[in-house]
């Protein structure tokens, strides 16, 4: 069976134990192409409730649980932990790059889908990650690169210390079609932007978004893999030229 068979039996199968038992079932985590995979299978899951959630409203690594306090009368947690990767000595620690961290997990011998969204603040990251593998990460990553590092987990208070901040950003832009922005904003041509839709590396809502002519509406939530994640809050005027003056929120 190719993937994308294999996904849709597996999420068919989780939602199925769900109803027929009685009980939560959760997927691992799954990647944006997964998610957007999911939202399209509305009718096939229809009759069980499912949300997602990666351990923190801006994740974009998400779970999915099957099952609602609807449906069962109690309500069950995600399996989720987060960890913080902290320098041993931060005066000699390395400046890491998201790859360094998910290098360095992998190399313990992990899968991809047990670990969720890794967010670096300074020189200390954050791990997103099933709670069933957090002791192992702790006991055994002790070294990111070549930077000797310690695990402590972090607590939910600690969650919304790490939200990221939102920037205000204004570009010009022709129009208020997606591509236009998307070129104004990234600094790329017209059909290099239209490259990164063509290649999946766009994210709208949430999902994966190949419409490059598509006009945004306010308050509309979008990334650009490789370039950041914004919201388009719309157009504060035009110049003589007939540009528009486009005003975005950045997350960093």
């Amino acid at each position: 069976m190719k993937e994308e068979q294999l996904f849709e039996a597996r999420m068919k199968e989780l939602a199925s134990t769900a109803f027929k038992q009685n009980r939560y079932t959760f997927s691992q985590f799954l990647s944006a192409a997964e998610l957007t995979q999911l939202y399209d299978m509305s009718e096939e899951l229809k009759g069980t409730d499912y949300d997602t959630f990666g351990g923190s409203d801006s994740c974009e690594r998400q779970l999915v649980r099957f099952g609602s306090e609807r449906m069962f009368g109690y309500e069950e947690d995600y399996p989720i932990a987060m960890l913080k990767i902290v320098p041993v000595a931060e005066k000699f620690a390395d400046n890491l790059s998201h790859r360094d961290y998910l290098g360095a997990l992998m190399n313990l011998g992990l899968e991809r889908d047990v670990l969720g969204d890794i967010l670096i603040r300074d020189k200390t990251a954050y791990v997103f990650c099933l709670d069933t593998i957090a002791d192992y990460i702790a006991a055994n990553l002790d070294r990111v690169r070549h930077t000797s590092v310690k695990v402590q987990t972090a607590g939910k208070e600690e969650a919304i210390k790490i939200e990221p901040k939102l920037v205000p950003v204004e570009v010009s832009a022709s129009s208020c079609r997606f591509d236009a922005v998307a070129a104004a904003v990234c600094k790329l041509s017209r059909s290099q932007v239209q490259s990164l839709f063509r290649e999946k590396k766009v994210l709208l809502s949430g999902r994966i978004c190949e419409n490059y002519s598509m006009i945004l509406k306010e308050e509309t939530v979008f990334s650009l893999r490789g370039y950041g994640k914004f919201i388009f809050k719309g157009c504060a005027g035009q110049s003589r030229k007939g540009r528009l003056y486009i005003q975005l929120l950045k997350y960093e």
